[in-house]
């Protein structure tokens, strides 16, 4: 059976060879996709050949590359690999453009995921002159279908003077209806409160609008997203999971939440699945999800009936997460929305809902500043996601990591973060698998005292204690975060004695 049903738009069904001639030297191009899933399948590697080809014969190709999160290694890693980039924005992941990022031959502009869209409406950005969208099907009226990923697509088809349609087979024609896309939002101004106050309420519709106009090509794919693997729980991850749990059974017993909680937000990785492992397993249960990226873990929790509903901008799966989905989507049709990255991001809904966010961070310091990004403070890793969008504005936020890295040889706990991206007054609660400190109401040197103790891994517990003490005796009129700067930076040195800084 056709995808594309819209006679206008089936007129320009054509190659992704093709279509990369509608891409010029220095355009600004929006991909979709977020995490891996929804991004386009086939155009990538068209124009990274075209582009290849361009430079082969001395001229000048680049392009700025704006998506909604990360893509795959078969869309940004073949246009990296091609230099085929100049800027890109808002995350990354892909472990090949990272190198360039940080070998300064790409520009990244490392953006609040909530900020994204709307900075591109203000004009911060540019033009946008391309945007290259996966929907699961184009209907007769020529509304689009989305596929696994929301992202900035509403954004980027609204606003792009040129776009590429993908159609993949692949993503199930069931999609239809798990998406809530919202037209209300306009430029200060004029703007109004986003009338949205229960996680699972619906207030836009099921489809992403496009002038046909606007449509130079459209591509047939059958393509499966990136779906990333996720090791079980290991003893670090479920320690830290328990630590979280009995947290909230804290909170639940002094009357600060109710016992089915408040909206959930878990960040990617297995600390993350491992938390949800955990809350599938307790007695916390009619729980509801207001988040940007489902994962296997909640894909679980939504299985037994621990979690009810979950609000997302996007899939995460592995295989076999993408296979239970599939093999049963109509039983999640309801249970699951999509929406634009710009509501499931949005700081005003986040704070409405009352969110409790956690997010993983590759380092906290002793006063609760987290560095969730860099390297040494030079390298990016892969960028601050959506993780500021919910810890800001949350009821209740969760930092999680390991408390050393490296295989041990460095301590996620340090004097000072050698990057900033959630300030000290940001930061509710800071978990490792050796304990958790709650620094809500707390000073600096009543943080520093509990992140240490509760935190840091013994091997440097000692070695945190003597600098803390050491700082505080020496600035007798500056006690309010004392520092001894040259020793405190000195720590990330044990990172350049791995070799791996910017890999």
């Amino acid at each position: 059976m056709s995808r594309i049903t819209c006679p206008i738009l089936r007129t320009k069904v054509t190659t992704a060879e093709e279509a990369v001639l509608t891409i010029g030297p220095a355009d600004n191009v929006g991909f979709s996709g977020f995490t891996g899933a929804g991004y386009p399948k086939v155009v990538p590697r068209a124009l990274a050949d075209r582009i290849t080809e361009a430079h082969r014969r001395g001229d000048e190709f680049k392009i700025g590359l704006w998506t909604g999160a990360s893509t795959a290694p078969d869309a940004d890693g073949v246009l990296a690999e091609a230099r085929a980039v100049s800027t890109r924005l808002p995350y990354n992941s892909d472990p090949t453009m990272r190198r360039l990022i940080n070998a300064g031959e790409v520009d990244y502009v490392d953006a609040h995921l909530s900020h994204s869209a709307q900075h591109m409406w203000f004009g911060f950005y540019g033009n946008l002159d391309v945007a290259v969208v996966e929907v699961t099907a184009i209907l007769p009226d020529g509304k689009l279908v989305p596929s696994t990923s929301v992202g900035n697509n509403k954004t980027w088809l609204d606003h792009a003077d040129r776009v590429i349609l993908e159609v993949n087979h692949w993503q199930p024609r069931e999609l239809e209806g798990f998406h809530d896309i919202y037209y209300g939002a306009a430029l200060p101004p004029h703007r109004r409160p986003i009338e949205l106050t229960e996680p699972m309420q619906r207030i836009g519709e099921p489809y992403l609008r496009i002038d046909p106009a606007k449509v130079v090509a459209v591509i047939e794919t059958d393509h499966p997203d990136r779906n990333a693997p996720f090791a079980p729980p290991d003893e670090t991850s479920a320690a830290i999971a328990a630590h979280v749990l009995e947290f909230l059974r804290h909170e639940v017993a002094a009357g600060r939440m109710p016992p089915s909680l408040l909206p959930i937000q878990s960040g990617v990785g297995n600390v993350a699945n491992a938390v949800l492992a955990g809350l599938d397993g307790s007695e916390f249960t009619d729980l509801v999800a207001f988040t940007e990226v489902i994962q296997d873990g909640m894909l679980d929790l939504l299985d037994s009936g621990t979690l009810r509903a979950a609000s997302s901008t996007s899939f995460g799966l592995s295989d076999e997460g993408v296979q239970r989905f599939m093999s049963d989507i109509d039983a999640y049709k309801g249970r699951i929305l999509l929406r634009s990255e710009e509501i499931s991001n949005h700081p005003e809904l986040v704070r409405r809902l009352g969110v409790i966010a956690m997010n993983g961070m590759i380092e906290a310091d002793i006063y609760g500043n987290v560095n969730s990004t860099h390297i040494m403070g030079s390298a990016i890793m892969n960028g601050i996601g959506g993780s500021g969008d919910f810890a800001r504005n949350a009821f209740l936020n969760f930092f999680l990591s390991p408390s050393t890295a490296k295989r041990g040889a460095v301590s996620t706990i340090v004097p000072m973060v050698s990057h900033v991206d959630h300030t000290e007054h940001d930061v509710n609660i800071i978990v490792t698998e050796q304990g958790l400190a709650d620094l809500r109401g707390l000073s600096p040197h009543d943080r520093a005292q509990r992140v240490i103790a509760n935190c840091a891994h013994p091997r440097f517990r000692d070695a945190l204690l003597d600098y803390t003490e050491r700082a505080w005796a020496a600035h007798p009129h500056a006690r309010h975060t004392p520092h001894l700067l040259g020793e405190a930076l000195s720590w990330h040195e044990r990172y350049l004695e791995t070799g791996q800084m910017g890999t």
